[in-house]
């Protein structure tokens, strides 16, 4: 897709997605937080989710759309011209060259259950491909079931690889999930 947005209907909801901008950063902070919040209580520490920022996550998001190189990527999902969820997605870094890497999805909790995040993990996912990747990865904390439920119906598999992470300054579990793209 190119940086324009496209829009299209799913469930009744018209939605686009499109390349992020830096002006988007405020929305893909209180994306997050709220995404965190409600997909990751029971799994990391309630004080550590409770004290989470849309501020601090803003400014990150900030940083890495100005400065992100040119093949880190940024999609975002919108209604009504309100950012509901975003993916970022680009090189792996291991592996190889042919291999790509969803880094983040997240969507806000109050669009859960509308096919959004599926028309966000396809298109990535095509992007990816469409990029000269053959294989793409991701990492998900094994208790998200709803992420993995998600990965899962778009192909993705998991592939016994398992990790502990850092992710925003709590350590986290993650399993790693693989998908091939010359399908």
């Amino acid at each position: 897709m190119s940086d324009g947005a496209e829009s299209s209907t799913i469930c009744c909801v018209t939605y686009s997605i499109r390349a992020a901008s830096v002006d988007d950063a405020d929305a893909l902070g209180v994306v997050s937080v709220r995404a965190w919040q409600a997909a990751y209580r029971k799994v990391m520490p309630d004080e550590y989710l409770d004290n989470l920022e849309a501020i601090d996550r803003a400014e990150y998001w900030r940083r890495h759309l100005t400065a992100a190189p040119s093949d880190r990527h940024v999609r975002v999902i919108v209604i009504d011209g309100d950012v509901v969820g975003f993916a970022a997605f680009g090189p792996a870094g291991v592996g190889g060259d042919d291999v790509g890497e969803l880094n983040a999805i997240n969507l806000d909790p109050a669009v859960w259950g509308r096919g959004l995040g599926r028309a966000l993990l396809s298109q990535v996912t095509s992007e990816l491909g469409a990029l000269g990747y053959l294989e793409a990865m991701l990492w998900v904390v094994p208790q998200n079931d709803r992420a993995r439920a998600l990965y899962e119906s778009g192909g993705w598999i998991a592939d016994g690889t398992d990790r502990h992470q850092e992710v925003f300054g709590v350590t986290v579990p993650e399993m790693r999930y693989r998908r091939s793209l010359d399908e």
